[in-house]
């Protein structure tokens, strides 16, 4: 259970680090895409990464703890909660990143910039 834990807070730590969007800078003014880029960020900040992945862990832990208790003992329930705690934090985490580079990408495609990838 306690990996668990600290699997999950290590993917709320690197909530921080998604990827930015590869533009096409060509005649493209230098200032305003910055502005364009920091305000970009503040809509993908707004995307919960850390809630996302701890939902995520909890209901991974909870179908986990069920599935080992179903099969086992409640050693094999521990197993399982933790099991699960850490496949539903990944999933829960890579959703929310996913979310958050889709909101950088349109973002600055509605600003007019032609993002590449």
């Amino acid at each position: 259970m306690k990996a668990a834990v600290i699997a999950i807070g290590t993917l709320a730590i690197l909530a921080g680090c998604a990827n930015e969007p590869i533009v096409d800078r060509r005649g493209v003014d230098e200032h305003k895409y910055q502005a364009d880029l920091a305000e970009c960020r503040s809509y993908a900040g707004q995307v919960d990464t850390a809630g996302e992945t701890a939902k995520g862990g909890a209901i991974g832990a909870a179908i986990g703890a069920s599935i080992g208790a179903i099969i086992g003992d409640s050693h094999d329930a521990e197993q399982g909660l933790g099991i699960g705690a850490i496949a539903g934090g990944s999933k829960g985490f890579s959703k929310a990143e996913h979310r958050k580079e889709k909101v950088m990408y349109r973002c600055m495609k509605a600003r007019g910039y032609q993002v590449l990838g």
